[in-house]
């Protein structure tokens, strides 16, 4: 039974000024993916702390299945400050427990049961976790869709490890600023958004492309066209997650028998929610998961 859809990589603490919540993109991911009614899961590793201990408890508390080890390193945290826009800015500690995820073999057996993976860059930073998400994308089934989130952090990315990822991907989510940054690295002309995404599509032999472009709007690249929504003018509490909750919402409506067109508009609607409220993991009502004149398929 190929059932889980898992986010791989960092879990840690977002640190704001007004305190703490749980946080970290493939976490994020997973906990999205699981308001859809699949079976999202998050893999990473926290450290033999009391933070590891309030990290498990708290997945725990938002419903969310996982898999996470406890090694010697510290549980994650990241210091957020936001900008009068809520936009946040990080500073990401280093040396810290998923840098860390060891591979074994229940992670094994979970790569075997896998429908779609998400993974990024970020926990890439180190040979360990590096080596363990490269090994779980190996043993994934036939068929399995495979999301690279890029997730382009302060200096914690190299080309060859943006080059390999996207290599092993069916689809590339990336923002306006990592597109940029991406298309200086591999030597693409700087023509347009349009231009440089369908040259990462040709390049790496992309199934679709997602650029999500803040305030502006968001476009879906993929075999049969194109897709663009504006986004939704809302009061902002903060952005963060919001590209988690839109990359989830995307991957469990295409799952469910969504076209990318749908999929798409449940995406917008889900991540403008998400940037209502504080922290990466609020609960998606059920009006926002849904489309207007859309036939609901059973999930």
């Amino acid at each position: 039974m190929n059932d889980y859809i898992v986010g791989i990589g960092e879990v840690l603490w977002d640190v704001f000024p007004t305190g703490k919540k749980l946080g970290g993109a493939p976490a994020n991911f997973a906990y999205h993916v699981s308001q859809f009614g699949l079976c999202g899961l998050a893999v990473s590793a926290v450290g033999r702390d009391a933070l590891g201990e309030e990290t498990v408890n708290s997945l725990s508390e938002h419903g969310l299945n996982f898999h996470i080890d406890r090694v010697e390193e510290p549980t994650g945290t990241v210091q957020v400050t936001l900008d009068d826009k809520g936009v946040p800015q990080y500073e990401i500690k280093t040396g810290v427990a998923w840098d860390n995820i060891p591979y074994s073999k229940e992670l094994s057996e979970i790569a075997s049961e896998t429908r779609a993976v998400c993974f990024g860059s970020l926990a890439q930073r180190s040979p360990v976790s590096r080596e363990t998400i490269g090994w779980f994308l190996d043993a994934v089934p036939e068929g399995c869709m495979k999301v690279f989130d890029i997730n382009l952090r302060q200096h914690f990315y190299s080309k060859e490890v943006l080059e390999a990822s996207m290599e092993k991907a069916d689809i590339l989510k990336i923002n306006e600023d990592e597109i940029v940054i991406v298309a200086r690295l591999f030597d693409i002309p700087e023509t347009g958004f349009e231009e440089i995404s369908r040259r990462l599509v040709g390049m790496f032999g992309l199934k679709m492309l997602i650029l999500t472009c803040g305030a502006v709007g968001s476009y879906v690249f993929h075999e049969g066209g194109m897709s663009y929504l504006a986004t939704p003018k809302v009061e902002v509490a903060d952005t963060v997650g919001a590209g988690d909750s839109f990359t989830g919402a995307f991957v469990a409506s295409i799952l469910s028998g969504k076209t990318v067109e749908e999929a798409h508009r449940i995406a917008v609607q889900v991540s403008a929610f998400v940037c209502t409220k504080t922290g990466a993991m609020p609960e998606i009502p059920d009006e926002v998961r849904s489309i207007q004149g859309c036939s609901q398929k059973a999930l």
